[in-house]
């Protein structure tokens, strides 16, 4: 049986629950992590509240074979993520000699506040990911990944990390576009996806100015399997042209 390989994002800031910040680090991480055959299943949005961190970071940790975090690594009071991830692993948040020595190099010594500094604190036993752009890295601590909330050096992290990374077979999508409207083609989709039970199918209608529609995403790791789908589903949206 083909091996499946699982991941949760747990996306930490209160600036993100209130929406003043507007998260793009999910979309770039499911893609990514797809394309290397590891299925984005979860994802939560946690506040800046120390227990709840911790609680998230426990549960998923056991639930997923990858679990990523991206915020609230930096260098102000409400960057709390690293000590509740040494809470949650039960072990000391400490400097790490190699951040020490990157941010001392990059602010020199009179720039590196102690603010800065705390930056270069991680989890006892935690395995730095280096950060092109700031310098304060991200770090792995088991199968958790503590990842920067700033789209831009996430990705410079991820960029890092994603080498070492393990995964199955990459799902293939197909997407079929028709005017017809989910009410009539309902019953007709429920029973494709009957016969073809290894395909996630989706039906996510449209509004605009050239009318009513609906998408129809197809998704599997079966390119065979996803081709005879298509067809199927082909038939019935042509009926309602």
């Amino acid at each position: 049986m083909e091996r499946i390989y699982t991941a949760c994002l747990v996306i930490i800031g209160n600036e993100i629950l209130s929406g003043r910040t507007q998260d793009s680090n999910l979309s770039f991480l499911g893609e990514k992590l797809n394309e290397i055959g590891i299925r984005m299943e979860e994802a939560r949005v946690v506040p800046d509240i120390p227990e709840r961190i911790m609680h998230t970071v426990n549960e998923v940790r056991c639930a997923f074979d990858y679990v990523f975090t991206t915020g609230g690594i930096g260098p102000t009071h409400d960057d709390i993520t690293s000590q509740c991830v040494a809470d949650a692993f039960d072990v000391p948040l400490i400097l790490h000699p190699d951040a020490h020595r990157a941010m001392l190099s990059f602010y020199g010594e009179d720039q590196l506040t102690e603010a800065r500094l705390r930056m270069a604190h991680v989890p006892q036993g935690a395995k730095l990911i280096e950060n092109d752009i700031s310098v304060a890295p991200g770090y792995q601590i088991e199968n958790v990944f503590v990842l920067a909330g700033v789209p831009k050096i996430m990705q410079s992290m991820f960029s890092k990390l994603a080498p070492g990374l393990t995964g199955g077979k990459p799902m293939i999508s197909k997407t079929l576009t028709s005017n017809a409207k989910e009410g009539d083609i309902a019953k007709d989709l429920g029973d494709i996806q009957k016969k073809y039970p290894d395909v996630d199918i989706g039906s996510y209608p449209f509004m605009g100015r050239g009318g009513t529609g609906v998408r129809i995403v197809m998704r599997s790791t079966d390119e065979g399997v996803l081709d005879q789908c298509e067809k199927a589903v082909d038939v019935v949206l042509n009926n309602y042209m």
